[in-house]
């Protein structure tokens, strides 16, 4: 149970559309946990869903100011989840039984249906970060992120291991917070993400 009343959190909803990185941070404790909780019954990836709720945060303080005050936050914060989730789901189909079938999911969890928004203000961040990692960190985090490969299939295609695939995504994944930690303007949002153990 919060331990926020209803009029605290419209408070802080408030807040957050100004730009309050206090009033984000109470509402990411008071929701994230069961948010997380929902993408990673969807997902079936502890790792993939620990991603998704970064990128929804992310989101939501870029988007920040386009809250409705009058209308539902908790509606507003599932739409955009709904939304990624779809978006990672529609990547990972791997035929169009498979997508509807995964879709079919996505709705009756997430009914806020509205148009999917896209992160792209860190793409030249993601870009000097990716130049960092080594070559074959490179490769597996391009297969998995950006073509929407499983593990399996990247083990297939560059003849390694699933635990070998696994531990390059997470030294990648692991050395470009790192990178957008020192480098990025929202590294307060990383740093919160990783005392709460989402990272």
């Amino acid at each position: 149970m919060s331990i926020y009343s209803d009029s605290d959190l419209k408070l802080l909803v408030a807040q957050l559309k100004e730009g309050n990185q206090q009033a984000f941070e109470c509402l990411y404790r008071v929701h994230s946990k069961a948010l997380l909780a929902n993408i990673r019954n969807l997902v079936r990836d502890n790792e993939i869903a620990s991603e998704i709720l970064q990128d929804i945060y992310l989101k939501i303080w870029e988007i920040r100011n386009t809250i409705d005050l009058e209308k539902s936050y908790k509606g507003f914060l599932y739409t955009v989840a709904r939304n990624m989730v779809y978006d990672y789901l529609r990547k990972l189909a791997l035929d169009k039984k498979k997508r509807s079938e995964l879709i079919s999911k996505t709705l009756e969890v997430y009914t806020h249906i509205e148009e999917g928004l896209i992160l792209k203000e860190h793409e030249k961040l993601l870009s000097e970060a990716l130049g960092q990692l080594s070559l074959q960190c490179q490769k597996v985090y391009s297969l998995s992120k950006f073509e929407g490969k499983s593990h399996q299939e990247i083990s297939q295609l560059l003849n390694i291991s699933i635990s070998t695939v696994n531990n390059h995504m997470v030294k990648s994944n692991r050395q470009i917070r790192a990178f957008f930690l020192q480098n990025s303007e929202l590294s307060w949002f990383v740093a919160l993400l990783a005392t709460t153990a989402v990272l």
